[in-house]
């Protein structure tokens, strides 16, 4: 059964141009049975923006700025994100800003049992990202490259990727500890159950902000790790499992 998803987007401070890979994002996570995006349509800074809904059903909402100085876009996001609540008609929500004044309705949706995806630029304050049970980045959605391995070859020279984030010592001894908090008594620990722990502990981490389009080619770039291989019986799959090295 699909994971209803109602998808809301702050016009204000979100750039179009991450339209397309942003939406085949929200998929991989649900089916999006609401789309809504929140401005004053009567500005021009949204002019780029109105191109783009129609092609991707996405229903926009007009709200005038009434006062100057404060965000009317912020509250009618709330106010309608708490009557979609209300209805039960959907199973989670993504929240697609990077203002910190979501926070609260993020922290709130998660106490009434819902998943809450946020996206949002890097600048995004960390209080909203913690507040989510998963944020992505939107950058990140515009460098996905199938092959991607940190660096891509031009001219055969190796080039880093833009805005790959470096794979610093505490993001090891992140992975690390997650691991040993996972693990058999031999120090193994299935790579999946890892995965799902540092998205708890860390709701923004991905794999693709460091340049890698999934976890086990990150592990395996990294000298500190053992990986292993495991046929599964049930299934042709082979599970993944990892340990710390001594």
């Amino acid at each position: 059964m699909d994971t209803n998803l109602a998808v809301l987007i702050d016009g204000d401070n979100i750039p179009s141009a991450y339209i397309k890979e942003m939406m085949e994002e929200i998929a991989k996570y649900g089916n999006p049975t609401v789309k809504r995006i929140y401005g004053d349509w009567t500005k021009p800074h949204l002019v780029k923006w109105k191109n783009v809904l129609l092609e991707n059903a996405i229903n926009p909402i007009q709200q005038y700025g009434y006062t100057q100085g404060k965000n009317a876009t912020d509250s009618a996001m709330i106010i309608d994100a708490m009557d979609i609540l209300y209805s039960d008609k959907v199973d989670g929500f993504c929240l697609v800003s990077s203002d910190s004044d979501f926070t609260r309705l993020a922290t709130r949706l998660r106490e009434a049992g819902k998943n809450v995806i946020g996206i949002g630029e890097k600048k995004t304050p960390e209080p909203f990202i913690v507040a989510c049970d998963r944020f992505i980045y939107i950058e990140i959605l515009k460098n996905t490259d199938k092959d991607s391995d940190q660096s891509t070859e031009k001219g055969g020279k190796s080039t880093k990727k833009k805005n790959v984030d470096k794979i610093t010592p505490k993001v090891v001894r992140l992975i690390s500890q997650t691991i040993s908090d996972v693990a058999d008594e031999d120090g193994w620990a299935f790579l999946g159950d890892v995965g799902s722990l540092l998205q708890k502990k860390q709701p923004n981490f991905d794999s693709r902000n460091y340049g890698f389009q999934k976890l086990t080619p990150m592990i395996h770039s990294i000298d500190k790790f053992e990986i292993e291989s495991r046929t599964n019986q049930n299934s042709k799959f082979k599970l993944i499992y990892v340990r710390n090295k001594d």
